[in-house]
């Protein structure tokens, strides 16, 4: 009875953010995948099966207006709310594809597990993730209908060479989102982006080079009411706590400059506090920082404290 969730469309340049959930219950339905590589074909035909036969199944939407107005963060966080609530089936567990849990601030947050690559491993996320995007494609698709000349219907609000030329030919219509760097670049406004949006982009690029050199991600952004770990992962058998700093300019030093003695003393405990939490024992724990530069983040160095 797990209730799996995943989302479709954080990177197009146009239409709304659609997030999946479903309960397949007992239903037992052959050749759930990731919905990127299945054929469209193969896709609605899945679509039906898994809305004729799961125990319950939501879709929430998110449009391009929202998520400029409250950035794609928060909208991911919306929109899987929206999707959770429209879910009338039971479950015991919550498993959310990715290594973000859009639902911690909800009273369900504890109740659920990230998992990356889980619209491959989960055959509940995998529905979740094939009902999302056969919405919003046939969405996307009526609305090359409304606006002629973007091909809307192939591209589904992607960035490709195809869109940008209509953007530069015909503007930008309603499904655009304004608050997207390419979009931005290509009408002429420059975004200012915030603090938060520069930290999360860091802390994302730092997630996905630890993933390349081995690591598992088990935690983003874990916190309690005393202490914050901005990535926690694994990697043959050893946990790593990391410290992200992105740093604008290199003038004041990398991140390890930024690890004083109280700064080492709060990591520690955000340790301790994890451990008794997670009920670890006899395994191997490393303190680590990782510094970013440059826009967009790239990755400087990443040292392990002690």
């Amino acid at each position: 009875m797990i209730l799996g969730i995943d989302e479709v469309g954080r990177g197009p340049w146009a239409g709304p953010l659609v997030i999946g959930a479903v309960v397949l219950g007992k239903a037992k339905i052959e050749g759930l995948t990731d919905s990127k590589k299945l054929s469209k074909k193969r896709r609605d035909e899945l679509d039906v099966l898994i809305r004729e036969q799961a125990d319950g199944y939501g879709l929430g939407w998110v449009s391009s207006q929202e998520i400029d107005q409250i950035g794609l963060s928060a909208a991911l966080r919306l929109a899987t709310i929206r999707a959770v609530e429209q879910v009338g089936a039971s479950y015991s567990e919550i498993i959310i594809d990715g290594t973000i849990n859009f639902l911690k601030e909800t009273s369900k947050g504890k109740y659920v597990t990230t998992l990356a690559k889980g619209d491959l491993l989960v055959p509940s996320i995998s529905a979740a993730s094939i009902i999302a995007k056969v919405a919003r494609d046939n969405y996307m698709a009526e609305q090359d209908a409304l606006y002629p000349g973007y091909g809307f219907g192939s591209h589904v609000g992607y960035g490709t060479a195809a869109h940008a030329a209509a953007i530069a030919a015909l503007g930008i219509t309603p499904l655009h989102r304004r608050s997207f760097a390419p979009i931005a670049k290509i009408v002429g406004v420059e975004v200012a982006k915030t603090t938060k949006v520069i930290g999360d982009e860091a802390e994302s690029v730092a997630a996905e080079f630890l993933e390349r050199r081995g690591h598992t991600i088990l935690e983003r952004n874990w916190k309690t009411k005393f202490c914050e770990v901005d990535i926690i992962s694994i990697k043959n058998d050893v946990v790593y706590f990391t410290e992200v700093k992105y740093r604008k300019d290199m003038k004041h030093g990398g991140g390890i400059g930024a690890i004083t003695t109280k700064k080492l003393q709060k990591m520690r405990f955000a340790v301790d506090v994890y451990i008794v939490k997670k009920s670890l024992h006899s395994i191997d724990l490393r303190l680590a920082v990782m510094t970013l530069h440059n826009e967009p983040p790239d990755v400087i160095d990443f040292l392990e404290v002690e």
